[in-house]
């Protein structure tokens, strides 16, 4: 009878231990759809590429309408599209190379272990973007004795922008890369007819035009790595609160 008594008054003392333990839990909340999309790799990867893209759409829009209506650029009539003067091709071509831009910045960054921290706020991208803006608008209005002094003007503007919103080794070499590939890629569109400068004085084009891809580049590299500093600090925010 005793031992009857006994293990009836340990399982009772288990199953209250049981409860008041229950009790001092927190329930796990459950993550929702909304979490899971907004922490998701390849969603966030996607996102950032298609704002990335939007940019590229907007600044070819805008920059190449400088150059065409100084006739700086010049393209044949029948491929130019109502939207700013612009060759149906020259936007999205600019935007995919403005996605491929921004997405490579921050992951070059990731493999050499040299996280970018140099002015990391929205308003110095927005200062980069006018300064890019500006040199762009400098190659299209301004005119010079010679095209040498506009080249040489447009060189130390465009590493100025490096040195003032960048300074990184990757940034620069990326910049010069991307440019000199992008320099090759225009020289063969306009050795085949696409388009064409007037006033060529390097090969095919202007001596100016790969001050104009580093300035670019450097500018959508910026943007990349903003994008992506962000979604990592929201995905934070999110982690925690959760």
């Amino acid at each position: 009878m005793s031992l009857t008594l006994t293990a009836m008054s340990n399982s009772a003392v288990t199953r209250g231990q049981q409860q008041r333990s229950g009790s001092g839990q927190m329930p796990q909340p459950s993550q929702g759809p909304y979490i899971s999309v907004i922490t998701n790799r390849t969603t966030n990867l996607a996102i950032r590429g298609a704002m990335l893209f939007s940019v590229g759409v907007f600044l070819a829009l805008v920059l190449n309408l400088l150059q065409v209506q100084r006739n700086v650029t010049l393209f044949p009539p029948d491929v130019i599209s109502s939207i700013f003067s612009s060759a149906w091709w020259v936007p999205p071509c600019c935007g995919t190379a403005s996605a491929m831009i921004g997405l490579l910045y921050p992951r070059i960054d990731s493999c050499l272990g040299e996280p970018h921290k140099f002015k990391r706020e929205w308003s110095s991208v927005m200062r980069c973007v006018a300064v890019f803006v500006g040199i762009n608008h400098a190659s299209a209005k301004v005119d010079f004795a010679n095209n040498v002094q506009l080249s040489l003007t447009l060189a130390a503007l465009s590493v100025g922008l490096w040195w003032t919103f960048d300074r990184s080794r990757s940034g620069f070499g990326l910049g010069v890369s991307i440019a000199l590939l992008a320099t090759l890629a225009t020289q063969l569109l306009v050795y085949n007819g696409v388009f064409q400068y007037t006033s060529p004085d390097f090969l095919y084009i202007r001596s100016w035009l790969p001050c104009i891809f580093f300035a670019g580049v450097i500018t959508m590299g910026n943007i990349g790595r903003q994008l992506a500093l962000y979604e990592y600090k929201f995905v934070q925010e999110k982690t925690h609160q959760d």
